[in-house]
């Protein structure tokens, strides 16, 4: 007998999660599907950054949304999610990088995000371990920083509790007009099917324009008080874009815990999992230019993962154009912490048929995608 539900979940990290979470509230019967570990994948190599981002409208419109989505949870999260508003700084290294600070600071302030800008002197006494000189920088104290992997449970649990079910340890082979086969064999039927497969969805939608784009992370021992914000350079977003083979930029972020985590690179090698030692010198050769006696620390641990990209750096959040009972929740990128929660609302306004609090068209699937 074919069990039936009302949404399908393919994938079980942050964004799938958060698509249960959000579907939960509207269907009663709801299913999530993933074969490995919860938030094990792309959100395990997540740097936690609930963070608004200006590099196009779209972009700031879904930070921004997710982010008041965020702030709303914060209150109900376990302790152990680590929510903390450490803000962000960044960190203008010249005065060439300077003159864009206040440009920056005025589009926030337009769109009711509050944003200050530093001098030179006012970077170094909040942050004190960055190179002394730098140029100045813009603090935007909303942002947050969450622990993706128990954020991802939390939101799990909420689904669970509303009656969701999780099948874990199974493979999804194919979906098809509501149905979604497994290796073995089992089948499933649902009036929504949500592809949250990540850096894998295009397995499973044929057509889908994202790509696996490797990022490595490093985490220090405990060093309390080291680090204040969430720090990046101002050119993060120009690395961050480029659809180069390899990039790197300065990120450092505080953890709960004491430890900084250290970022970023980006690089298409397709699913090699190695960790590239070359490029890991260069990431930290990057954070040295910053913050000089950060090569004292000890790193206790180096791993890698992949973002999904897309070519127009904008997740696919909506229905397939050639499958009414197919929902694309993928290709986040390096932000799919921070807009998981809003991918998830949208997605359940799509399958209830209702408005979203903010324009959808930007993130809407587009061609034609052949089924697997």
């Amino acid at each position: 007998m074919v069990r039936n539900f009302d949404a399908i979940i393919v994938g079980g990290g942050i964004v799938g999660c958060a698509c249960a979470y959000y579907l939960s509230e509207k269907f009663r019967r709801i299913l999530v599907i993933e074969k490995g570990e919860i938030g094990g994948g792309a959100t395990a190599a997540g740097m936690g950054h609930v963070v608004v981002m200006d590099d196009s409208p779209a972009q700031f419109a879904l930070t921004h949304y997710s982010q008041q989505l965020w702030n709303s949870l914060y209150p109900q999260l376990s302790p152990d999610c680590e929510a903390r508003l450490t803000g962000t700084l960044w960190v203008a290294a010249d005065e060439e990088e300077f003159s864009h600070v206040e440009g920056k600071r005025q589009f926030y302030q337009s769109h009711a995000v509050r944003a200050e800008v530093l001098s030179g002197e006012d970077v170094a006494k909040v942050e004190p371990s960055l190179r002394k000189g730098m140029a100045g920088g813009l603090r935007v104290p909303g942002d947050s920083v969450i622990y993706p992997m128990t954020a991802t449970v939390w939101l799990l649990d909420q689904a669970r509790r509303n009656g969701a079910e999780v099948l874990q340890g199974k493979a999804v082979m194919s979906i098809r007009r509501g149905v979604v086969e497994l290796e073995d064999g089992t089948t499933f039927e649902a009036e929504y099917v949500v592809n949250a497969a990540g850096g894998h969805a295009p397995h499973l939608t044929p057509g889908l324009p994202i790509e696996p784009r490797k990022g490595h992370l490093i985490i220090t021992d405990r060093y309390p008080g080291y680090v204040h914000h969430q720090l990046i350079e101002l050119g993060y977003l120009k690395s961050a874009h480029e659809m180069s083979q390899e990039s790197v930029a300065f990120n450092a972020q505080p953890r709960a815990t004491g430890q900084i985590l250290l970022g970023s690179s980006r690089q298409f090698v397709g699913w090699n999992t190695e960790i590239d030692r070359r490029l890991v010198e260069k990431m930290v050769k990057r954070a040295l230019l910053y913050m000089p006696e950060i090569g004292s620390l000890s790193a206790i641990r180096i791993w890698a993962g992949f973002r999904a990209t897309t070519p127009n750096k904008l997740p696919i959040i909506g229905r397939s154009p050639d499958d009414p009972h197919l929902l694309i929740a993928a290709g986040h990128e390096g932000l799919g912490i921070t807009t998981s929660v809003a991918t998830g609302r949208l997605i359940a306004d799509i399958a209830s048929g209702v408005p979203s609090s903010i324009d959808r068209t930007p993130y809407g699937p587009g061609g034609s995608y052949q089924h697997a």
